[in-house]
Parts: C-alpha cells; sequence; structure tokens
C-alpha cells in the first residue's frame, strides 16, 4: 500500500474479496472513524480495456456524485504504479436484497421509507448527468446507523441533458425494456429499475418473471404489467399507481426520478427527506 495511504489510515481485517482486488477495514488516523479501503491490483485488468475503463469511470463518477447522504461517500483516493485505493464509508454487508429475503412483504410505509432515500440518491445522480445503470437491492447497503446507501457505479455512465446512452448493462430482473431492446435510452432506465424494486417490497415476487435470462427478458420486453388481487388487494391505488408509472414501456411517458418524489404515494406517508428510520 501506498506510503500516503498508510500515514492517514490504519489498515486492518479483510472484508471482502472480488475478481480485482480487497477490502479492507481501515481507520482514519486523524478522526479514528472506521472506514473501507478498496485495493484494486491493477496488473490484473491492465490487459482488459473494458474492465480497466470501468474502473476509471466508476472512481471518477463516485467523486462526481459523492457527498449526498443517501450515496455512499469516497473520502480519498491512492495510486502507485500496481494499486489503485479506494477509502470509503464502511457500511458492512446490510443490503436491501437480505432484508427482502428476510420476510414475504413490506407494508406501504416499509417500502415508503426506502423509496424516498433511494429516489434521492437516483434524483442526487441524475442531476450530475450520471446514470447508475445497475439499481438492484444488491447495491442499497445500510450503514451502522441503518442510513440508505446507494454503491456499484461500475456499469454507471454520463449524459448530458436530453442526451442518450447505449449498451446492454445492468441486472436481468430490473434492466428496462429499451435496453434489453438494444436502443439507446435515456436516465430513466434508473426509474424503472426501482420500481421493480417497489413493486418485489409490496408483492414479494417480480413483475416480470422467467425460468432463465432469456425468459426474464423476453417477459421484461412484453412489459405486461399486472397486480394479482390476491397479493395487491389490499395495496393502495396510489401505490399501483405509481408503479404503473415508474414501469411504464414508452421511456418518454415514463416518470422521472424528481417527478417520482412528488407523486402523492411518496407524500401520502408524512416522512420527511429520510436517511434513518428504516425498517431494520
Amino acid at each position: 500500500m501506498t506510503e500516503a495511504l498508510k500515514r492517514e489510515y490504519k489498515v486492518s481485517d479483510e472484508i471482502g474479496r472480488g475478481k480485482y482486488g480487497v477490502v479492507y477495514r481501515c481507520h482514519s488516523a486523524a478522526t479514528g472513524h472506521c472506514h473501507a479501503v478498496k485495493s484494486i491490483d491493477k496488473r490484473l485488468i491492465q490487459n482488459d480495456a473494458v474492465d480497466s475503463q470501468c474502473l476509471r469511470n466508476e472512481t471518477e463518477l463516485m467523486q462526481l456524485v459523492s457527498g449526498h447522504p443517501n450515496i455512499l461517500r469516497v473520502f480519498d483516493i491512492y495510486e502507485d504504479s500496481e494499486f489503485l485505493h479506494i477509502v470509503v464509508e464502511y457500511c458492512g454487508s446490510n443490503d436491501l436484497y437480505e432484508r427482502i429475503s428476510a420476510r414475504p412483504v413490506f407494508s406501504e410505509s416499509d417500502a415508503r421509507r426506502v423509496m424516498i432515500p433511494l429516489m434521492e440518491a437516483i434524483a442526487h445522480c441524475h442531476s450530475r448527468g450520471v446514470a447508475h445503470r445497475d439499481i438492484k437491492p444488491d447495491n442499497i447497503l445500510f450503514n451502522n446507523y441503518n442510513e440508505l446507501k446507494l454503491v456499484d457505479f461500475g456499469s454507471a455512465e454520463c449524459f448530458r441533458k436530453g442526451g442518450l446512452m447505449s449498451g446492454i448493462v445492468g441486472t436481468p430482473y430490473y434492466v428496462a425494456p429499451e435496453v434489453v431492446a438494444g436502443r439507446e435510452y435515456n436516465e430513466k432506465v434508473d426509474v424503472w429499475s426501482a420500481g421493480v424494486i417497489l413493486y418485489i417490497m409490496l408483492s414479494g415476487f417480480p413483475p416480470f418473471y422467467g425460468e432463465s435470462a432469456k425468459d426474464i427478458f423476453e417477459a421484461v420486453l412484453r412489459a405486461n404489467l399486472r397486480f394479482p388481487r390476491s397479493v395487491f388487494g389490499s395495496v393502495s391505488s396510489e401505490a399501483k399507481d405509481l408503479i404503473r408509472r415508474m414501469l411504464c414501456k414508452d421511456a418518454s411517458r415514463r416518470l422521472s426520478a424528481d417527478q417520482v418524489l412528488r407523486h402523492p404515494w411518496m407524500k401520502s406517508g408524512g416522512e420527511s427527506r429520510s436517511q434513518g428510520a428504516l425498517l431494520g
């Protein structure tokens, strides 16, 4: 590790390992606060132009959107000839996927407590010209104070206002139909993904299902949105209206992130701009 990193942080135990690097727990020498440092071995990606560019993009875009209370904060970046070290806030491994797996369905109030900070994070990214492009429960963490944090900008892309992007990225259940179809698309692909998450929280299953990735993509392309009465009979009309507007196949009619935040269902519970008090 670089001398500068070792001066500023006390690196301790390993807490994660990925394809190209290792994540360690570390403590700031100045404050004593616990953080995490992701140490990436650049030698492992030097011959892979795509992964190398993704790494550069992730680092730059995380810095661009960092500072919002619901986006994983980047504290420092250190680099030498062999490694790239990114110091971020420590969140542990508690994510929304685990919370969804631990219970059949969320109440509308609990789902709203997730959606408000999530959509505020997405709206912030879009205001900075960044589309996340891989919104899914696995990329939504909770820190020790139970605050929601959007993470993993490895698939993110910059866009100009009104501009379009291309490339098939994302995760089968959550990817928007225009992405699957191979068309150009805008930042509203993130709204679609968040709409899928809301549907899952309120029902316990995805809106577009298949036994394989191919089957899922075909279901997403059809975008035949249904609300089975056996599950959604007790769900409010406002919640279903929001889901319809987020999972609108026509992206030009789909709500923007800011419009989602202004939807009556998002305001009906009376929650303020939320970081904490999320479902544990």
